[in-house]
């Protein structure tokens, strides 16, 4: 005897939408991960309440912004400014990778609202804060782009590469500040 066609279509769809949700879970669970925002330390890049997706498939490089998870269960979204092996140093609002001059162009706007004279990112060499002159094998220097709130690798030191959850790639609520993230 033949099922109706309406059980037939019934299963297919059902098969389906059983098969595309595990589909979406591995994405959501392992590609494309949604993390908010807490804090006022990424303003004015990212701000509080921001969702964002974090994807952990690609390289780390300077300048991404990471999130990442320390020993104490709290979670993180920093800037990455060091990368393993290299040498950081701030003097007089200016960073230093291996003694050479880099520049932040994601500081300007965030320079630009504070007009007093105090540095915006205070001076430091690794040595100061870490006691080493160059960073390990799989650690990056963090730091949030408002320096002056930031609670990041110059208080905690620096960052496992194991620790990193993921790279932020893209702002997607609240729907006025969807972005992609840099």
């Amino acid at each position: 005897m033949k099922w109706p066609v309406k059980v037939d279509r019934f299963w297919f769809y059902f098969k389906f939408s059983l098969l595309a949700l595990a589909i979406a879970l591995v994405i959501r669970g392992f590609l494309l991960i949604p993390i908010q925002v807490e804090g006022k330390s990424m303003q004015l890049t990212l701000k509080k309440n921001d969702w964002v997706v974090v994807e952990n498939v690609t390289t780390i490089h300077r300048f991404d912004i990471v999130v990442f998870r320390l020993a104490d269960g709290d979670t993180y979204i920093k800037r990455v400014i060091g990368l393993p092996g290299e040498s950081i140093a701030y003097v007089d609002d200016q960073l230093y990778v291996d003694g050479k001059k880099i520049d932040e162009p994601y500081l300007a706007e965030n320079q630009e609202k504070i007009h007093d004279q105090n540095p915006y990112t205070n001076n430091f060499s690794l040595n100061d804060l870490l006691d080493v002159k160059k960073l390990g094998k799989d650690s990056y220097f963090v730091m949030g782009d408002n320096r002056r709130v930031s609670k990041d690798s110059r208080s905690f030191g620096a960052v496992s590469a194991d620790d990193i959850i993921g790279k932020a790639v893209f702002v997607y609520y609240p729907l006025p500040d969807i972005k992609w993230v840099h």
